[in-house]
């Protein structure tokens, strides 16, 4: 007789795998937190108390600042003396982002030549008991910042000390220091413009008359000859020119000695010396056969011969115009003793410090602290629950640790007695 089969009535946690083992359960997490609770909030605590008690001990810093802003007369003056005075320094300056007096100024006054006054003045050597100046360079750069607005131009010399008094002295001296480093490079610069622009100019003022002798010389022996208008204003137009030529192509010979050919200084009096050159053939005509000159209707070579004698005569007159507005900007420019910048700021002491920052201090420790306790939990969580066999890996681990020390120190032994 057949026996019914039977019927397999499996619940569904049967049928249904319920492995959650690698799962991460967060009621365990809290679990781990609670039970160490006491160690995770008062670490932190003590070590937050600790950290308040010692930063009551520590001294109070204070920043003192003042601010100039930078002349704006690159193109001529002061500025412009500066600059060719400290023609390879400006080229640094310049190469990391600028050619400007701003960037210069920065550079002076990281330099020795500022902080030496400054040390001497203020007996820096004895104040922190340093033998030597190179120590002093570093207490000073570590505590002065010297920075360039990109926006303003406006530059910014802070300076931070225990004293606020002392802090805003030293934060002025810089300012006072830079200015008369300044002044004194302008003049200088200004000084061997001023002596070049008087031999320039006496040579042109002989060029001058000779050129005028020759055309009275002219017109003597050939009576007055009549120039068209158009004739006149060409010449005194090519004479301009001439004469803007010759400043430029002075100004290229004395960047070049300062510069090198990639230099933009260099590259852009070279082009400007190329455009005025331009500009003088097509009004001359100088190899295409047509000239802007008109000739001189019945006798047109006494003409030009006599439109040449002139043109020279115009040219050597307008040379020494603008020679000698060049030396007179040098002298007004020597006579000058203030400082290429304007005072922006005056540092004051400061009334509040600027560091150290206690509170910040003290929360920042006590969360790195808390942090590594809540490591520290989680990793003693572990060890407890370690398995036998990782047991008995960890006992043998720390068990060679402390033979480690001893066998670096033999091999450095043995490395050194070689």
């Amino acid at each position: 007789m057949k026996q019914p089969e039977q019927v397999s009535h499996n619940s569904p946690e049967d049928t249904c795998p319920t492995d959650n083992a690698d799962e991460i359960n967060l009621l365990d997490l809290l679990l781990v937190l609670a039970k160490r609770w006491k160690m995770i909030i008062g670490v932190p605590f003590v070590v937050a108390v600790i950290t308040a008690v010692i930063t009551l001990f520590m001294p109070n810093i204070y920043t003192a600042k003042t601010m100039i802003i930078p002349s704006d007369d690159n193109s001529g003056g002061m500025g412009a003396a500066l600059m060719s005075q400290l023609g390879g320094l400006a080229g640094m300056a310049g190469s990391l982002g600028g050619k400007t007096t701003g960037d210069l100024y920065v550079t002076m006054l990281k330099s020795e030549t500022i902080k030496d006054p400054i040390i001497d003045n203020f007996k820096l050597l004895e104040k922190y008991e340093a033998k030597l100046r190179a120590d002093v360079y570093k207490t000073l750069d570590s505590s002065s910042s010297i920075t360039l607005g990109k926006k303003d131009g406006v530059i910014t010399v802070s300076f931070s000390d225990k004293d606020p008094k002392f802090a805003a002295s030293i934060a002025n001296a810089y300012i006072d220091q830079l200015g008369k480093l300044a002044a004194q490079l302008s003049m200088a610069g200004a000084g061997s413009n001023r002596k070049f622009y008087e031999k320039q100019i006496a040579e042109t003022r002989a060029d001058l008359s000779r050129a005028e002798e020759a055309l009275k010389e002219f017109q003597s022996k050939n009576k007055t000859i009549s120039v068209p208008d158009q004739a006149k204003a060409t010449i005194e137009g090519v004479a301009q020119l001439r004469g803007q030529l010759a400043i430029k192509e002075v100004e290229l010979g004395t960047l070049k000695h300062k510069f090198t050919d990639n230099s933009q200084e260099v590259k852009s009096a070279k082009a400007a010396v190329a455009q005025l050159r331009g500009q003088i053939a097509s009004l001359e005509g100088n190899g295409s056969g047509s000239s802007s000159i008109p000739n001189l209707g019945t006798v047109p070579q006494l003409g030009q011969e006599y439109m040449g004698l002139m043109r020279e005569f115009k040219i050597q007159e307008a040379v020494l115009e603008m020679l000698t507005k060049q030396y007179e900007l040098a002298q007004v420019t020597e006579s000058k003793d203030t400082a290429p910048f304007q005072l922006l700021e005056k540092a004051k002491a400061p009334e509040r410090k600027s560091k150290p920052k206690r509170a910040q201090i003290v929360i920042m420790a006590a969360f790195a602290t808390g942090f590594l306790m809540v490591l520290l939990a989680f990793l003693q969580q572990f060890s407890e629950q370690m398995a036998p066999e990782d047991r008995q890996r960890w006992e043998q681990i720390k068990a060679l640790l402390p033979d480690m020390p001893d066998s670096i120190l033999r091999l450095w032994k043995r490395i050194t007695t070689r």
